[in-house]
């Protein structure tokens, strides 16, 4: 099941980063790691592997951070068409086993780092019926994003 107390960021779908970081860092009092951009080799149920070009950036502060996401059209990270909160994420020591439970529970997997059948990597993003997207992020690389949070590297 989803552990509340393990919520570490909400995903925001923009437009165009740079706008949104100006925008929400001024009003919203932020500062922001340094922008990635990556193709993010994904699989999803009805495409298999496919590779998604995103760029997306944290908030420094936390504890819940807020994730600027910029997607390629048409991908589950396009904000061109519907920006706003997207999801949230949550800090999973076991991947496989949080999504397999929440699967059990009536909720269809959305995307994955990997096939089901490999284990489904590092990440999945989960949702029911009733839209809330929860995504679920092994929580061994927390040391990494804690480096980029801090203005260190993500890699």
């Amino acid at each position: 099941m989803v552990d509340w107390s393990r919520l570490y960021h909400t995903g925001v779908r923009v437009p165009v980063l740079e706008a949104a970081m100006e925008e929400m860092g001024s009003s919203l009092g932020l500062r922001w790691c340094t922008p990635r951009t990556s193709e993010h080799s994904v699989w999803i149920p009805d495409g298999g592997v496919v590779e998604i070009p995103l760029r997306f950036t944290y908030s420094t502060t936390g504890p819940v951070h807020l994730e600027l996401l910029e997607g390629a059209p048409g991908s589950i990270w396009d904000g061109r068409d519907s920006p706003g909160i997207h999801h949230v994420g949550v800090w999973s020591d076991d991947v496989r086993a949080d999504t397999e439970a929440m699967i059990d529970e009536g909720w269809r997997l959305l995307m994955s780092q990997t096939s089901p059948a490999d284990g489904y990597g590092a990440f999945t993003y989960v949702q029911p019926p009733s839209g809330l997207v929860v995504e679920f992020v092994w929580s061994a690389i927390a040391p990494m994003f804690e480096r980029w949070f801090a203005g260190g590297s993500l890699t």
